[in-house]
């Protein structure tokens, strides 16, 4: 969300729809102060020797690298739990020179020179999300009907200001009247019947308001344009009104038993009947806003909570009060493999850099498998145990090897 933004997941698509919403649970996308580093807060912790982790020497160290010294840049911080300025800037330092070494096996030698691991001793849980994907157009027509809306420009966060009488205690934000007046936002049913129209806020039009609805979810997504090319949108705001997850109808209807109300079989069910869908997705009150992300490649992943874009099979959203951005975490679980549906290793040092309100506890953790119909499939099928090593800066970082 980032991604998302952006509730809890059983798996990706199990949560989506019976949890909360990615971009009602993203954090970061409002300021939302965040993480305090794993060694500030008593998180229960095994020494180990990088000898003793399964994988650690079969990695690709080196794409891990990449990936962690973009958290050395400007608008980055790196790994800062109880490190000073001076070993933030070793640290960088030493990731760079490993990166630039044409020594095989420096960026290995970087993580167990610069780095302690540490086992997180309490029982560790993965999901996976993605960036899904969708066809749309800038203009609607016959086809396109269903638009994603900008950001109107009354709507503000309710956390730094006195709420006043009369607004929910539950809502998060409200619109701020000509007069300043703080008064609650149309709900997702009244902006269904035209609450917004007219304001030239739309941003992009759908084809299927069930697409739209899950870009709602996810926070973020990539439209392929019907005349051509490509746009990403990502969340801008919300109504503020409590998330309601839609798949809990079908569970109140008998038609399906709790949990396993994936996407795939809402959408079947939706599109077996049709006549439910304008009913259905104003159950969910809370409505999602979003802007045109032009500042990212073709080939980058969406923007995670850290303000960097996630790589696909090195990011990780985890408990941001609990882990600092730019950590690196071994994850060791057995997931699906989508292709034969045989399970697979999974041991890889992954970069913490997104965060999520479902991603609760020291090792708990979301994989961000990339964008579109793939991911998706290989995300949704992610709710499994793992075992989570975080790596700490060893202060002083000792120069790099040449």
């Amino acid at each position: 969300m980032g991604v998302g933004r952006a509730g809890g997941r059983v798996s990706l698509a199990v949560l989506v729809l019976t949890g909360l919403a990615l971009a009602d649970m993203r954090a970061g996308a409002d300021g939302t102060p965040m993480r305090a580093g794993a060694a500030e807060t008593g998180m229960p912790l095994q020494p180990l020797r990088f000898s003793e982790i399964p994988g650690w020497q079969d990695d690709d160290h080196d794409a891990a690298l990449a990936a962690f010294l973009r958290h050395c840049e400007d608008r980055a911080a790196p790994v800062t739990a109880g490190l000073s300025g001076d070993d933030r800037h070793a640290l960088c330092e030493a990731a760079g020179s490993a990166a630039a070494s044409k020594n095989s096996g420096a960026a290995r030698r970087f993580f167990e020179t610069a780095f302690r691991p540490y086992r997180i001793s309490d029982k560790g849980f993965v999901t996976g999300y993605f960036e899904p994907e969708f066809a749309g157009a800038r203009q609607s027509d016959s086809l396109h009907g269903t638009p994603l809306l900008r950001k109107p420009a009354e709507l503000v966060p309710l956390s730094d200001m006195p709420r006043p009488d009369g607004l929910a205690p539950d809502l998060t934000h409200a619109f701020r009247t000509e007069t300043g007046r703080l008064v609650e936002a149309p709900d997702r049913g009244a902006i269904m019947d035209g609450a917004l129209a007219g304001r030239g806020l739309e941003l992009v039009w759908l084809a299927d308001p069930v697409d739209a609805f899950y870009i709602h979810v996810q926070g973020s997504a990539r439209i392929r344009l019907a005349d051509g090319g490509s746009m990403r949108v990502g969340y801008a705001g919300k109504t503020g009104h409590p998330y309601s997850p839609i798949g809990r109808v079908m569970i109140e209807r008998g038609l399906a038993e709790p949990g396993t109300v994936t996407m795939s079989v809402l959408r079947k069910w939706l599109a077996d009947n049709p006549q439910e869908i304008d009913d259905v997705l104003r159950r969910n009150r809370s409505y999602i806003f979003f802007r045109e992300i032009d500042e990212l490649g073709p080939d980058d992943g969406p923007v995670g909570a850290a303000g960097l874009p996630l790589i696909a099979g090195r990011s990780l959203a985890v408990d941001a009060s609990l882990h600092t951005y730019g950590t690196p975490v071994f994850v060791s679980a057995t997931l699906p493999a989508v292709a034969d549906g045989q399970e697979r290793t999974f041991r890889r040092l992954m970069i913490a850099e997104d965060t999520g309100s479902a991603i609760v506890g020291p090792a708990r953790g979301d994989i961000f498998f990339g964008t579109g119909d793939a991911a998706g499939r290989q995300a949704g099928g992610v709710q499994h145990s793992a075992e989570m090593i975080v790596l700490h800066p060893h202060p002083p970082v000792p120069e790099p090897r040449p």
